[in-house]
């Protein structure tokens, strides 16, 4: 760590001991270097805020000892209420900053911060960012800090980056309460040697034959600015994030053929070297399989909302981890994390192919795109929170006509889980009326009603109809926690066909609960409940039903999943 002067005074920092509460510093931690040492270590204190006056909280750029900095909210304290090592220390309120404005040139490997609380204030919080481009952008480093104590606490940061730095310290509780901060130091990173890599997990990890470039994400520690993903051993172009994260561009040459590929982070001399292997399977779709896209571009996971196969940091990704191809007769729904994982795993085991449209993406059919909906058999769009652009309606409307089967699932009436003013029954409404293609393509209309209750009202002449009495069993009952009701329009379309309905009711045209229809060359199944697919091993927090094995409730799913597939 060198003092972040001009570096040719640091010799005479050392020789000369001018300042006490530096050479207390100097004497536990100067080292002796020599050119024949293969490894150099220093610490320096870098600011002690021993060289500089500031007396108010107002924004001002103050020069101290190591160079300038802007206080943002913050002054220098001397009061006996200040935490401090020596005669002062940094005070900070609000949601104040105190920031370098200036370059250290030797990078940094670890950084030290001392805090402590003000007086009798109540605690508060704090995180540390550093910039390598003159301050431009800033990247958080470690997590966020609590300060608890009018003691000070040394806090350390592993960082690891090399070049130009600079650090800014943020008070993130925006509360009055006040927190002192002293003796920040850096050890400048060409002075040690660099850290070996530790990988930890990537993601995805897996993906199919034939898919298009994508971003993979390494997670581990010791990571730096010149670390490398390699790909069986080649480097690709990487972007570091930050010591425990990295990510790179996989080319689509690189999975052309189904097989696996290894992993790895490097990191240069001196020290680094090579991280342990992490396997990324490349699966192949197996012939005669069907392939199920499930969507997650509308909103399917806010709110109090889970409603996708799988996701890795409350994402869905294209390709559920672990690989499917991993997926037995006995695997659990708890192998993939989403509230519908069963429903996606379930599908896996007859033989089926599972994969996620992720947030970001348009929904797309005729086109190029590696997830267009002409590489698909199935489609499942579980309550989708936001609108279909016009082109998206056409391009679902066109899917079903060419063949495709679309699996709808709605919910009750006034459920707009991200509050953009639509919810579920809306949002399909607008799908069937509003658009280019035809008007009530399916023959049925989502009614704005709300009911929960369990029934076994189903259609009477139930007997052979593959979705009541298919491959998977007989359904006999069905369960709401809040869900719609449909209304049917034979006129419109003359295949739709109710298959549940309310309990007590006739089975006629209203009071509908799930129904089936035909467009095209494609076919269609709705629910209007989206409760009883819930399997309840989605994201912490959520308040899930775990419905998916009540009732009759698998083997309705999965029934009406292979009539789309047309397996049944």
């Amino acid at each position: 760590m060198i003092k972040l002067k001009h570096i040719s005074l640091a010799l005479i920092v050392l020789a000369s001991f001018s300042c006490k509460k530096e050479n207390e510093n100097l004497e536990s931690s100067a080292a002796v270097t020599t050119e024949n040492s293969s490894e150099k270590t220093s610490a320096l204190l870098l600011e002690d805020f021993e060289g500089g006056t500031k007396t108010a909280y107002t924004a001002a750029d103050v020069v101290l000892t190591s160079g300038t900095w802007n206080l943002n909210d913050a002054l220098i304290g001397n009061s006996a209420s200040d935490p401090k090592n020596g005669l002062q220390s940094t005070r900070v309120r609000n949601s104040g900053k105190l920031t370098m404005k200036f370059d250290y040139p030797l990078g940094a490997s670890t950084i030290t911060v001392k805090h402590a609380k003000y007086g009798t204030d109540a605690n508060g919080t704090w995180q540390l960012w550093y910039s390598t481009n003159a301050g431009s952008t800033y990247t958080q480093t470690g997590t966020s800090v609590t300060t608890s104590t009018t003691v000070l606490t040394t806090q350390t940061f592993t960082v690891n980056v090399t070049g130009n730095v600079r650090i800014e310290i943020r008070k993130t509780d925006s509360g009055t309460n006040r927190i002192c901060f002293d003796d920040i130091t850096i050890t400048d990173f060409t002075s040690t040697s660099n850290p070996l890599p530790s990988l930890t997990s990537i993601s995805p990890a897996s993906a199919t034959a034939g898919s298009a470039q994508f971003t993979l994400t390494a997670t581990g520690t010791n990571f730096i600015s010149s670390s490398t993903l390699n790909w069986n051993g080649t480097a690709l172009s990487t972007t570091f994030i930050s010591s425990t994260q990295l990510s790179a561009i996989v080319p689509a040459a690189s999975l052309t053929i189904a097989g696996t590929a290894n992993v790895t982070v490097n990191s240069p001399a001196p020290g680094g070297g090579t991280s342990v292997v992490k396997v990324f399977i490349i699966t192949t779709v197996s012939s005669g399989a069907k392939r199920f896209l499930f969507d997650a571009t509308k909103a399917e996971t806010a709110g109090n909302a889970d409603w996708v196969i799988d996701e890795d940091g409350s994402s869905a990704q294209k390709v559920p981890t672990p690989a499917q191809s991993g997926i037995t007769s006995t695997t659990a729904g708890t192998y993939w994390t989403g509230a519908i994982s069963s429903w996606g795993i379930e599908l896996v085991k007859k033989g089926n192919f599972v994969e996620t449209l992720p947030a970001g993406t348009a929904i797309t059919f005729g086109g190029t795109g590696a997830q267009d909906l002409s590489k698909y058999d199935v489609f499942v769009i579980d309550e989708p929170n936001s609108r279909f652009t016009a082109a998206e309606k056409v391009a679902i409307l066109n899917f079903v006509n060419a063949g495709g089967g679309l699996f709808m699932v709605s919910d009750h009436t006034v459920s707009d889980r991200n509050n953009d003013g639509w919810d579920s029954p809306d949002i399909w409404n607008d799908l069937m009326n509003n658009n280019t293609v035809k008007t009530n393509p399916f023959g049925f209309s989502v009614s704005l009603t709300n009911i929960t209750q369990v029934t076994n009202n189903v259609w009477t002449s139930s007997a052979t109809n593959p979705i009541l009495n298919g491959s998977q069993g007989a359904v006999t009952q069905l369960e709401f926690n809040n869900g719609a009701t449909l209304s049917l329009n034979s006129t419109a379309n003359p295949n739709v066909q109710g298959l549940i309905w309310k309990s007590g009711v006739t089975q006629n045209s209203s009071n509908v609960m799930a129904a089936s229809s035909k467009y095209g060359n494609g076919r269609v199944f709705i629910v209007t409940d989206s409760s009883p697919m819930d399997d309840g091993t989605g994201a912490a927090g959520n308040n899930l039903f775990a419905s998916w094995n009540k009732y009759s409730h698998t083997k309705l799913f999965m029934n009406a999943s292979l009539w789309l597939a047309k397996l049944q």
